[in-house]
């Protein structure tokens, strides 16, 4: 007698309880937080790409601002910079200046 498995039958696939019920499981799922966006672009010429200091000036005075590059898109004699940093809460205070004295 020869003993052979259903091919139906998934080994990987967790089996299904009788009461018809959801399996459920104990792994603990992980993610990043969620974060959103806001987006900006800047275009440069090729020369200023190349130039060696526009590019640099751009991108410091932008991470100054808390902007990140995020892509370089072609666009043929051009190049967009595609910037882009979280988006500030609403709950989040912008801080500036200094703060007013304190009253006793």
């Amino acid at each position: 007698m020869h003993d052979e498995e259903d091919p139906d039958d998934d080994p990987d696939e967790p089996e299904q309880p009788d009461d018809g019920a959801a399996p459920t499981s104990h792994i603990p799922t992980v993610g990043l937080p969620a974060r959103e966006w806001e987006y900006s672009t800047e275009v440069l010429t090729l020369a200023q790409v190349a130039d060696g200091t526009t590019l640099v000036k751009f991108l410091q005075a932008s991470a100054a601002e808390g902007w990140e590059l995020a892509d370089v898109i072609d666009g043929g004699e051009k190049r967009v910079l595609l910037m882009r940093r979280s988006k500030r809460s609403s709950h989040e205070s912008r801080r500036v200046g200094f703060a007013p004295p304190d009253h006793n």
